[in-house]
């Protein structure tokens, strides 16, 4: 499993703007009242992405304070990271403001960003922004990720771009040679969704490419020793409601660099079905279901046998460790970090299942059947419902079936 493995990690924002934040005596400063405070940073920050979507260095800089003198020379880089990356929008919106002196606030902040050509929702990106009151005008003073958020790639270093005919790759660090293989692979994994997925997708993909696995844990706004092993994970909201958010597909350069041709192949094309079927994946979703339908369609077109896509199961199967009430895997057994032969079990019993559905029921089914389980609100009964409505059997029976598919395959 090591290094071949790849996973989804579903994220959450909160996205509404707080009004009553914004209005609230306390955050206004000194003799301002607060809804004119909140209003003028506003625009302090507008004018602060309205150069960023320009490019207009120097309007950039005019919005930082004056008198903090190294939050100018990082901020300066960052924007030059920046340079090359295809923004087709960029804002800021308020949506907390904290008093913490005299002439000087605290923000929260939601940057909200979109890539040209590849994003059809922005990504949204939690800030704390501090700014100082001189003169009458509001000046940013310092500018960080808020604690428990993920960092931005250009927050790494210099990007450097490289585009494909299905693919944008992103990556600090790397030779440019690098990330054209794996636009190159990319390039191959989209069109292989596109003839396993009938629902209409943006067929895209946006990779980003950080310098290590710390820096990718930086990214993911998680310890980078649950991702050690893990070639590659796709980041993104899963709302089960036919609206496109924007992925990001986050390779592991260490994990990813071990893998031959056909295991970087995989790898992506398991990631881009994460991002062909996220408009239907939803809390309801159980990941043996997710995960398995991503692994399904990377193998679909490889010719692979069973023992050969599922060792760790198999050993497992022969050396009578699988029990004979075995259930199908739980979200809990597909956490990253833990027992590497385990999380490789859960992987392949994901697969074989949704194998067997696409065998005895057909792959229209099982596509009918992930965007039925996908449309429910809850998770609680949405297999069983899907499993009724879309195979006309029961989760038990399906279960019972599954268990002797594994010694069929698996023998």
């Amino acid at each position: 499993m090591a290094g071949r493995r790849c996973g989804t990690r579903r994220r959450r924002w909160a996205g509404p703007v707080v009004a009553a934040l914004l209005v609230a005596p306390a955050c206004s400063a000194p003799g301002q009242p607060a809804d004119v405070a909140a209003r003028d940073i506003q625009r302090a920050l507008d004018r602060r992405a309205a150069a960023v979507v320009d490019r207009d260095e120097a309007a950039y800089l005019d919005v930082l304070d004056p008198r903090a003198g190294t939050l100018r020379a990082a901020e300066r880089r960052e924007f030059r990271n920046l340079a090359d990356v295809p923004l087709r929008s960029w804002e800021y919106r308020l949506t907390g403001l904290d008093r913490t002196g005299a002439g000087r606030v605290t923000a929260q902040v939601e940057l909200r960003y979109r890539f040209e050509g590849y994003d059809g929702a922005p990504v949204k990106a939690a800030t704390e922004v501090e700014l100082a009151e001189r003169d009458g005008r509001w000046y940013v003073a310092a500018d960080r990720t808020a604690a428990g958020s993920a960092r931005q790639l250009w927050e790494q270093g210099k990007v450097t771009v490289v585009r494909g005919t299905h693919s944008l790759v992103l990556g600090t660090g790397q030779d440019a040679g690098r990330l054209r293989a794996i636009a190159d692979t990319a390039d191959r994994a989209v069109p292989a969704v596109d003839r396993a997925w009938p629902e209409g997708w943006a067929r895209r993909l946006v990779v980003l490419v950080p310098s290590s696995v710390d820096a990718m844990g930086s990214l993911l706004g998680a310890p980078a020793a649950a991702y050690r092993g893990i070639a590659a994970v796709t980041t993104g909201e899963s709302v089960g409601s036919g609206r496109a958010p924007a992925d990001r597909v986050i390779v592991n350069p260490e994990a990813y660099a071990v893998l031959g041709d056909f295991g970087r192949r995989l790898v992506l094309t398991h990631e881009s079905t994460h991002v062909a079927t996220r408009a239907h994946t939803s809390a309801a979703t159980p990941m043996w279901l997710s995960e398995g339908f991503a692994d399904w369609v990377a193998y679909r077109d490889t010719g692979r046998t069973a023992a050969q896509a599922a060792p760790e199961l198999r050993r497992a199967v022969h050396a009578g460790e699988v029990p004979a009430d075995a259930a199908l895997p739980a979200d809990k057994d597909f956490g990253f970090g833990g027992d590497a032969e385990g999380l490789g079990r859960a992987y392949e019993s994901g697969w074989l299942a949704c194998e067997l559905i696409a065998e005895r029921w057909g792959e229209e089914k099982l596509t009918a059947f992930y965007r039925a389980v996908g449309a429910e609100r809850q998770r609680e009964g949405a297999v069983e419902k899907a499993m009724r409505s879309e195979l006309g059997t029961t989760l038990e029976d399906f279960t019972v079936g599954w268990r002797e598919y594994l010694g069929e395959r698996l023998a």
